[in-house]
Formats: structure tokens, sequence, C-alpha cells
């Protein structure tokens, strides 16, 4: 069978079965391409939360599946592939967590997006990479416990010195493969491309980008930039798309090792699977703990 033959059976079941399919910025081309929304993980949730269907897969990573879930719970998530986790959330769990709120008394402790739910139930505000730094100057308390991405944490210190950050050891392995040679590399092979970032990225890598945003932020300066030439610093999956959508602009890589396993562990294959009961993971979550992790969702949509 041939990649066009599935995806065409794939958006059939998806007519018959009522089913919305959500594909996160970093799953694969085939992938994006019979998805009915396609973004950021929290614009996904939002998404699933305004679409009719009763049934949704989630083409991503747990956390993701998670999120949906706690703003959605009458609808049924699927997580299309169950063994597809996010390395930086599983670097710090509740425990952690609440110990370092004992050594922080009085700091308003923030998570980034990419936590487990049952992080986010021990969390004051929940933030993404393009909202961090409104809800956070927005925060009345000027002591901050970030977590789990130090380097995210690292790029709002420098755009709010205003605040006592303080930040617990994380990180995205795909975005940290990425160093100050890779940044001279590419701009000699390319001097007049412009430097697109993640804040997710070292700081010896945003502090020379021309841009740093979300993967959403960096698709939407990508396309509405004068700008034809562009090094794109975050998950490679990226520069496909922008190639797809920007065809007369010219897209390299920060680094060929910026590829998340964990996204490209989805596949087409998984996602029939999932449509016919075969293959996927229904998420689930209790009740106690859904409610506890919205908590901190409502805070950073009330400060954002």
């Amino acid at each position: 069978m041939k990649i066009r033959e599935l995806q065409e059976e794939i958006m059939a079941l998806k007519r018959e079965k009522n089913i919305c399919i959500l594909a996160h910025s970093y799953q694969t081309r085939e992938i994006v391409e019979i998805a009915d929304y396609t973004g950021d993980s929290f614009g996904l949730s939002i998404q699933a939360s305004k679409t009719p269907q009763q049934t949704v897969i989630l083409c991503g990573v747990r956390f993701m599946a998670e999120t949906v879930k706690i703003l959605s719970p009458e609808k049924t998530v699927y997580l299309s592939n169950p063994q597809a986790g996010c390395p930086m959330a599983e670097q710090v769990d509740r425990e952690i967590v609440s110990a370092a709120r004992v050594k922080y008394p009085g700091y308003t402790t923030v998570c980034y997006i990419n936590t487990t739910a049952e992080v986010k139930t021990v969390c004051d505000v929940c933030v993404t990479s393009s909202s961090a730094v409104k809800i956070i100057e927005r925060i009345p308390n000027e002591n901050i416990l970030f977590l789990p991405d130090k380097n995210l944490g690292s790029f709002l210190s420098r755009q709010l010195p205003q605040k006592n950050i303080v930040l617990l050891p994380g990180g995205c392995p795909t975005h940290v493969r990425a160093g100050r040679r890779d940044v001279e590399r590419v701009r000699a092979e390319h001097p007049g491309a412009l430097l697109l970032a993640h804040p997710e990225c070292l700081p010896e890598v945003a502090e020379q980008a021309d841009y740093v945003g979300s993967t959403t932020g960096i698709i939407e300066y990508a396309k509405t930039s004068r700008g034809k030439e562009f090094i794109i610093g975050t998950e490679l999956s990226i520069l496909q798309h922008l190639e797809f959508e920007c065809p007369d602009k010219r897209f390299y890589p920060l680094s060929k090792d910026m590829v998340c396993h964990n996204m490209k562990l989805t596949t087409l294959w998984d996602v029939y699977r999932c449509m016919t009961g075969e293959a996927g993971e229904e998420i689930r979550l209790e009740e106690e703990t859904r409610q506890k992790a919205k908590r901190c969702i409502d805070q950073m949509i009330l400060l954002g």
C-alpha cells in the first residue's frame, strides 16, 4: 500500500466514525496532511475542546494527550502511539516539585505545559513557550520557581530581570543538540539567512538568534517575513513543513541532530490502527487529578 492510499483510508474512517485527529507540528508531513488541526500542544487542546467530535486521536506525546483530556473530560481521547513520551516532562515528578516548594516557601510555582498531569496538580500556574513572558510578568509575586526547562527559564530570566526566577534542572534533549559552533557554521554557509530559534535551545544559541519563539511563532515569522532564507533552530519537522508552505523561500537546519525521536514514533499505521481499535491508548485521568491539574491551566488563561 502506498502512503496516499493509506491516507485516503484514514480520511474515510475519520468521516465514518466522526473522529477528530490532532497532530503536533513535530509530526511527519504525511501525518500532518490527514490531521484536522496541527499546532502546538496547548493550541491543539483548545481546538479539541471546540470540535464537535466526541472522539479525539492525538498524534504527539503523552503529556499533550493528557492536556487534551484535562480540558475536554467529556471526550474520549486516544494517544495514537502509547510509547511516545516527552523526556523533558519525565525529568520531574510530583515529589520533586513538592520538595522544591518546601525549599522555596512563598515562591509561585510555574510549570511549563510540557509536564505531566500529576506535576501540574502541585503547580500554581502553567505557561507555554509563547505565553510565558507575558504570564510571569503579570504574576504579582517577584519570586518564581520555574520548571522543568532551564533553557526556557534562562530566556525568561533575561526577559524579566525584575523577577527572581529559580530554575529546577531539566531540559529538552532535542533542542540542546545545537550549540554555538552550529550557529557559526550555518551562518558562514548561509550569511544572509535569519536564525529562528526555540527558547528551549541553549542560551548560547538563543542569544544569537534573530527571533526566539515557540514553534507556532517560528512558523508565522518565517511565513510573514520579507526574508527569503532562514536557519531553523527547532525540531526538523518544522523545516519540512515550512518548505511546503513557503516554496519560494529557503530553509536550513541549525543541526541535523535536532530530531525528536518520540515524535517520530507515531506512524500513519498507528493512526489507522488506533481508529480500528487495534492500537493506541485511551487517556484516563482520575477526576481529582484532572481538576487539580486544570487549576494551573485556568490560571494561565486568566493571566494570559
